[in-house]
């Protein structure tokens, strides 16, 4: 008996919905989540490394096939003292339905980083294979999520049918911006990233711009808000001002106006929400930066810590609750001038009662479960606007 006639497709920008750019590599392609302009303007190694993890970027095509395959080549992480990480999670929907999980076999880079050094080491690796089998027959649309927590190169996407590009989907663009909680942190698997969720119960088209450690108000991203076509568009700020002690409150009203007024130069009249921080006990009322407490790290359980000194608020440091109230006020008066701008305190999405049942795991991040609490609650106001 003979096995099934492999159809190679080449990994092509058309095929893919979620990012900004597509790089082309010595094995495939590289997605982006920022453009290269951007990229070209900041060399952060923690920037660098989120907008190139592909949270919300899928591969998107029409078939007949029953098996696929698709060659990868992932980056993976590993920390000095920490348990190993799991591998990368690829989501697959077939007509809008789960149909699949899996994760590369056989292949990949190492990123092995130490955290107390404050150094890494990569280790090259090669090429491996996610592969879905058993899936009906009849023409069909998939999307494949890809992980999103693992830098992916694209190599090859090998189907047992021809392959034509998807039809439009005919939903409205979701342009969210955010930190960690919107890249993923902690979330069990592509799908199940919060703005994932919440555009699904939404039925709406997610280009998910949430960068793990970078939603700092940087010029180049609101750049990148402003150049991206969308229907609605979101920008949760907060946590990471906090978290890396970025700037004072004296710098932090303006350099919301301005990220606000550059997304505005581009899509004067869109909704345009603004998002404050949910609920985080140790920042609400001290200030940052945020150390990770490395005798947790070992456990596998890592928690993080505040370093800051309340008393340093009064000369300007930020913490949670001096960010609410100044958003607060600066979206009331920006209001009147721009009535299709929004604002959503992050506590309503997860507050003190939610905190009391379902606590942040590491001090900073929701698990999957809170997730999902904050995309149904979020989902409601996306419907609202």
């Amino acid at each position: 008996m003979t096995g099934p006639v492999w159809i190679t497709t080449p990994v092509t920008a058309d095929l893919l919905r979620g990012a900004l750019d597509v790089e082309r590599t010595e094995h495939g392609v590289l997605p982006h989540r920022l453009p290269a302009r951007a990229r070209a303007q900041c060399s952060d190694a923690q920037l660098l490394m989120a907008e190139s993890q592909p949270s919300g970027v899928r591969l998107v095509f029409r078939s007949a096939a029953t098996t696929v395959e698709l060659d990868a080549l992932p980056t993976r992480r590993t920390y000095v003292g920490a348990p190993p990480r799991p591998d990368g999670v690829y989501d697959l929907l077939v007509d809008g339905r789960p149909a699949g999980q899996a994760s590369v076999t056989g292949g990949g880079h190492t990123l092995t980083v130490d955290l107390a050094a404050g150094s890494s080491a990569f280790c090259p690796g090669k090429p491996g294979t996610v592969r879905f089998a058993g899936l009906p027959g009849g023409t069909k649309d998939f999307e494949i999520w890809l992980p999103h927590n693992e830098t992916t190169e694209l190599v090859a996407l090998r189907t047992d049918a021809p392959v034509e590009p998807a039809r439009p989907s005919g939903r409205k663009v979701w342009l969210h911006h955010g930190s960690s909680i919107s890249h993923g942190s902690d979330a069990a698997s592509p799908t199940g990233v919060w703005p994932a969720l919440a555009a699904a119960l939404g039925g709406l088209e997610l280009i998910n711009l949430g960068l793990g450690g970078s939603a700092l108000l940087d010029p180049f991203t609101a750049r990148a808000l402003r150049d991206t076509p969308a229907d609605l568009i979101s920008v949760k700020i907060g946590i990471n001002l906090v978290n890396t002690d970025l700037m004072r409150l004296r710098a932090f009203g303006p350099a919301v106006h301005g990220f606000l007024d550059t997304i505005r130069e581009g899509r004067p009249s869109v909704p345009l929400v603004v998002v404050s921080p949910i609920l985080c006990p140790m920042h609400e009322d001290t200030p940052g930066p945020t150390a990770l407490d490395f005798t947790t790290v070992a456990e596998g359980q890592p928690w993080f810590q505040p370093m800051g000194d309340p008393a340093e608020v009064a000369s300007g440091k930020l913490t949670l609750r001096v960010i609410r109230d100044t958003l607060a006020r600066l979206v009331e008066q920006r209001s009147a001038a721009d009535p299709n701008l929004h604002y959503v305190d992050g506590r309503d999405l997860y507050g003190e009662a939610d905190a009391a049942e379902l606590p942040l795991p590491d001090g900073l991040h929701p698990d999957a479960a809170t997730h999902r609490r904050i995309a149904e609650r979020f989902a409601e106001r996306l419907l609202g606007l």
